[in-house]
Formats: structure tokens, sequence, C-alpha cells
């Protein structure tokens, strides 16, 4: 059979072999099985089968898997969604890049993730992007990388359906860096909890500025505890789908709904504390910020001219209001 859809799942689509049994009922035309309990039976036997002999070959034979994986991990990656009975036994298939080695190669279990947990991180803690250096560029990251908390680097477009279906492993939930309040609980000190809301309370006057310059365009504006280096970043609402989701999804042709993102400030940033005392082009340094956002976690904007026309005119009134011309001799 060419389509042995009926035989074994499709997240398995890239094993051959024989399936030999006594009798299999077909339809009158002969070339397409019948849907009954034997042939269910076969496929969740064939299913547990090829699982079984994956699990020995990540166990035993590590490399051969990872040259398996390399070809074949994003098929097998389907099954999170597909197979919910077998869920957990694919998950501990799965294989990942995260920022504890900052290489693409996907070669982390969660078991290894789990493993090397931070004493009181009760979280695995994930980005998702549209490509691999566009996650480990991500500025969520920030904090992490400051903290030494290892984050899963999802890359891949059939991640998102995985982290939709994989709610936790082990007893941790995925939790997205970029999505609702960041808690880190035990990772963070009561003194450090305490330097962000005294941050949050001192810049309350200016976020509450940004916020009306922006008007519309986004949902809320706040003060962020995830950057150190960056000076703002998009967050979407704890129940609202990333940013990545929403453009793999318009890409394909959902008509995906418009969800305002979050976005969130760095207080200490050079460029937001000089917003303080802006007053004439406040408007335009609030869309720098915003554009910049979108742009650091792989969107596109909307009008990409009026960005770079903006941009340059800001820099202009940083250099004195002058551009100086340079001509040969």
């Amino acid at each position: 059979m060419e389509d042995t859809g009926d035989l074994m799942p499709a997240y398995l689509r890239f094993v051959r072999g024989v399936v030999d049994s006594s009798d299999l009922p077909l339809n009158v035309s002969r070339e397409i099985l019948q849907q009954n309990r034997d042939v269910e039976a076969i496929r969740a036997g064939c299913a547990r089968r090829v699982l079984q002999l994956l699990e020995d070959l990540a166990e035993n034979q590590k490399e051969k898997y990872a040259a398996l994986w390399k070809e074949f991990g994003r098929v097998l990656k389907e099954g999170v969604g597909e197979d919910a009975a077998n869920r957990d036994r694919i998950a501990k298939l799965l294989r990942f890049a995260t920022t504890h080695a900052e290489s693409e190669e996907q070669g982390v279990a969660l078991a290894d993730y789990v493993a090397r947990m931070k004493e009181g991180q009760d979280r695995i803690w994930y980005v998702t992007a549209d490509t691999f250096l566009a996650a480990k560029s991500n500025p969520h990251l920030e904090i992490f990388r400051k903290k030494g908390i290892e984050v899963l680097l999802l890359g891949d477009r059939v991640d998102e359906w995985v982290v939709s279906h994989l709610a936790e492993y082990a007893g941790k939930p995925l939790a997205s860096v970029a999505k609702g309040d960041l808690d880190l609980g035990a990772l963070e000190s009561e003194a450090e909890k305490a330097e962000h809301r005294k941050q949050a309370d001192e810049s309350k006057d200016l976020v509450a500025r940004i916020k009306a310059a922006l008007g519309e365009r986004v949902k809320d504006v706040r003060a962020t505890a995830r950057l150190t280096g960056s000076p703002s970043c998009l967050v979407a609402d704890a129940f609202d789908p990333g940013g990545n989701l929403q453009r793999i999804l318009r890409s394909v042709g959902q008509d995906v709904p418009a969800f305002k993102p979050i976005l969130e400030v760095n207080p200490e940033h050079p460029m937001v504390l000089r917003m303080k005392h802006e007053e004439k082009r406040f408007a335009d340094w609030a869309q720098l910020l915003l554009d910049q956002a979108v742009l650091a976690e792989g969107g596109q904007l909307e009008d990409p001219a009026g960005f770079v026309k903006r941009l340059n005119e800001l820099m202009l009134d940083l250099a004195g209001g002058t551009a100086r011309i340079w001509t040969p001799g």
C-alpha cells in the first residue's frame, strides 16, 4: 500500500515495513481498509512497537538516534498532538536546542533539561520564533541568561503545535518566556522583587505617557523585569496566542483576530531614561520603542518606510540637527 494511514499514524510516516495479519477486512473495491476494531488494534500495535524501537535506540545507540532525529525529528514532533495515548512516550523522544549549548543542534531531551533545572525552578521555559537564530537572539532571554536558567530554543514551525499540546513534562509545566507576567518564583530574591516594584513605581508616569502616545496600538504598557540590555519587548497576554503563532496561522491563510500586544519597557535603559525629559518628539520615541520590539521578536512593521524616516530624524536630532556631508578631496 502506498498510503498506510490506516495502519500507521501520520507522525510515523517515515517508517517502512510489512504488517502480517491473518485477515484484513477490505471494502468493495478491495483497495481500502474498512474501519473496524481489528484495524484500530493493528494501528495501535504498530505505533507502540515503533515507539519501543525508538526508545531503545535513544537509550542505547545515541549517535544513531541523533542521526534519525536530524532527518525525521520534525515529523515525530507531530505525534505530541496527534497521539494523546502515547504523548508521554513521544515527549521522552523529543530533542531540542537550548541556551545550555547555544547550538542549533537539537540534542537536549526534556529529561536532560529537568535534570539541570536550578534549585527552586518549577517550570520548563521555552521561546518560539521563526528560526533558531531569531529564538537565540530574542530579548526575552536576557534575564534568563543573567540568572543561568536554561531555555528551550524552538525555531521549527511544528514547535508551536508541540507546546500547545504538551502542557507539562515530569510534573513541570512548560511556560513561554514571552507570555503573561514573568514569575521566576524562588529564583528571584525578595530584594530583587522589591527593586522591580520600586522601578515600576518610579517609572509609572513615563509608562503612562508612552501608553497614551501609542494609544490603540498596544493593549498595555508596563515596566519590565525581563530585560537587562534591550529597551523594550513585546509580551502576549496570558491567554492570547504569541506573535510567532499568529504569523504562522496567517501564513497558511487562517483568519486570525487582531490581538494587541503588551509593550514592556526597561526603565534602566538609556533610551528610556532619555524619554523622561523628552517633550517635542516623545510620540516618535514611543513609536520607535514599539517598532524595535516588533522587529526583535521577528515580526514585520506595518510601515517600514515610516520607521526608517523616524529613526533617521531622531538620529539627526541627537547629532545636533545637521548632517555632515562628506565629499572627496
